[in-house]
């Protein structure tokens, strides 16, 4: 039996956790032996974790990833505060924007020499999500892997620093084609690594739960219902669907609301823009909530209006529920639906997004044609993880 190594930071909601919780259900235990390393034992996702895996005891260093530098000097952990504070100010002095991409690759490569290695060496290792130091500098394993989630060609990374890590992994995976084709035209010289590995989805579980949980704020809502489910930040573009939802009220069309699942960053501007335009009763952040798939499924629409995607994985989600799905291009986009087949795309404008919004909203037979495509494709995919297997 092969040993495997799965590392990210926490179980918190969101889709890339999601992603692993169905690739750790869907694994063959007969195959391996797996340990789970969590940089911080937190999240909701935490309970569903199989039984079958052997959740590695947190470390207060590793641990100080999800804390500010002032935690983390309060905590005793000098040495790391001194560096995480000197890949902010790194991070301060590089022109762009999005500065906190470069500080966390600069927050690993400073913070590493503090960092202990982990004990013991495995025949795979998979560093799940970005930065990807932890599995290349901290890690005994005979191969290892780095998965891509998104689209490189839209984050402003510090290539150079980028290429030092991902050139030790003997396998880049990422999870669609045009992400795949994104980070090879980034970093040509790392194409014979780069191979497609889908995330993993249960149909059964998606559809499980969706049918053991309620919305009833939905429910009980008469109105036409827009639902997303994504972080609050900048790149799931939460603040956009709220400029979307102003011009179609201006539009006449006051009986469409907007629900929204999630949490994170962006918040506060969001609020804010809710507020500006007074859409208090008809834009509604809903929060963090374990079981979003009731929220989906009391949608009429499911919209997913990012700037930058690698493959979202509610979006997956919502067509495995039946629901009309829009979407708006991102370089992505035509790996996630097949348009005007089980999905829409529209342009990235806030212009394109109202205007798709209301053409499907008038179109009751375009949705319905949507939804039966949607209804007869297995959206099933466990058979990638063969892939994995083939590896070791």
């Amino acid at each position: 039996m092969k040993k495997l190594l799965i590392a990210t930071y926490d179980l918190e909601i969101g889709g890339v956790e999601r992603s692993l919780i169905s690739l750790l259900e869907k694994l063959d235990y007969t195959k391996f032996e797996v340990d789970l390393m969590l940089y911080s034992h937190k999240g909701e996702f935490l309970s569903m974790l199989p039984d079958t895996i052997r959740l590695l005891d947190e470390n207060p260093l590793y641990k100080t990833f999800r804390m500010s530098v002032r935690e983390t000097a309060e905590k005793g952990h000098v040495a790391l505060a001194v560096a995480r504070g000197f890949a902010r100010l790194r991070a301060l002095l590089k022109p762009g924007e999005e500065k906190g991409v470069r500080q966390m690759q600069y927050m690993w490569r400073y913070a590493s020499p503090f960092l202990p290695d982990l004990q013991g060496e495995y025949d795979l290792a998979i560093s799940y999500l970005w930065p990807h130091h932890f599995v290349a500098k901290k890690v005994k394993a005979r191969h290892k892997i780095a998965w891509i989630h998104t689209d490189f060609s839209s984050i402003p990374t510090d290539e150079k620093e980028d290429l030092r890590i991902w050139s030790t992994y003997q396998t880049i995976a990422a999870i669609s084609e045009s992400c795949a084709e994104a980070f090879i035209a980034k970093y040509p010289s790392l194409t014979k690594s780069v191979m497609l590995i889908e995330n993993i989805t249960s149909p059964e579980m998606v559809k499980s739960l969706a049918a053991t949980g309620s919305a009833d704020i939905m429910v009980s809502d008469p109105s036409f219902k827009l639902i997303t489910v994504a972080r609050l930040s900048h790149a799931k573009g939460i603040d956009r669907a709220v400029e979307v939802l102003h011009q179609i009220h201006q539009n006449g069309y006051k009986n469409i609301s907007w629900y929204v699942v999630g949490y994170g960053g962006d918040e506060g501007l969001v609020r804010s823009l809710i507020e500006k335009y007074k859409l208090q009763q008809s834009f509604h952040l809903l929060g963090k909530q374990l079981n979003p798939y009731p929220f989906i499924q009391a949608g009429d629409l499911y919209v997913q209006p990012s700037r930058y995607e690698g493959k979202a994985v509610t979006v997956g989600e919502a067509q495995i529920l039946g629901k009309p799905v829009l979407i708006t291009n991102y370089p992505t986009a035509e790996s996630q639906v097949s348009n005007h087949i089980d999905g829409w795309i529209c342009p990235q404008s806030i212009e394109g997004m109202t205007e798709a919004v209301l053409h499907l909203y008038h179109n009751p037979d375009i949705r319905k044609s949507l939804i039966r495509n949607c209804l007869q494709t297995d959206y099933g995919n466990s058979h990638e993880l063969n892939k994995l297997y083939q590896l070791v």
